[in-house]
């Protein structure tokens, strides 16, 4: 190559056909079978309330094991850059728009938190092209929070588990709001800070 010397590493470009964006992919299939198992026998049936929530869980944890994945084993790639991030609001807004269809969650809660997730990720894709924000602490407590307290309505709970269930959901509606907030401050941060091109 012009300009590199011999003794210039070269650095491999991760593969777009890697595990991490396997899962990313297995995620998007999964959010119609979990659509599907959330609203039949009209959505309050508990085999298939308790399927949902299994499909559920089963979404969450390839989210966080593609991510990892990338990160520590240099599968990070544009695609998934991009693709992760969707199949997330996917996943989250298919639970919260099915639950407040079915009447389990109000709407204010999803729109909230929608309108949220779908800003900070347009903002994200905005400032890709500059690097990638990381999340912080708080984004990934506010993820787990919102995980947990999506997965307890899901399941076909009644008294103190639907009092817990509630409390949790108002704790991840916080964070959702205070993170967003810190996520939006600190790409402004950022872009003050980052040299002119």
């Amino acid at each position: 190559m012009p300009g590199q010397s011999d003794t210039d590493p070269v650095v491999p470009r991760a593969s777009v056909a890697n595990v991490a964006n396997l899962l990313t992919g297995i995620r998007f299939l999964l959010v119609p079978v979990f659509v599907v198992a959330l609203f039949v026998e009209d959505g309050h049936q508990t085999f298939w309330r308790t399927t949902a929530f299994v499909v559920f869980a089963v979404a969450v944890i390839t989210d966080h094991f593609d991510g990892a994945l990338a990160r520590a084993y240099g599968m990070v790639t544009e695609f998934g850059k991009l693709a992760d991030p969707i199949a997330d609001k996917l996943l989250i807004g298919s639970a919260l728009i099915g639950l407040s269809m079915l009447g389990d969650l109000p709407w204010w809660i999803t729109i909230v938190i929608m309108v949220r997730e779908v800003g900070i990720t347009v903002l994200r894709l905005a400032v890709l092209r500059h690097g990638v924000i990381p999340a912080s602490r708080g984004g990934k407590l506010k993820t787990l929070v919102q995980a947990v307290a999506i997965g307890l309505f899901i399941l076909p709970l009644s008294g103190a588990w639907l009092v817990a269930a509630t409390w949790i959901m108002w704790l991840a509606v916080v964070l959702t709001v205070l993170t967003g907030v810190d996520y939006v401050v600190s790409a402004a941060r950022d872009s003050r800070t980052r040299p002119a091109t």
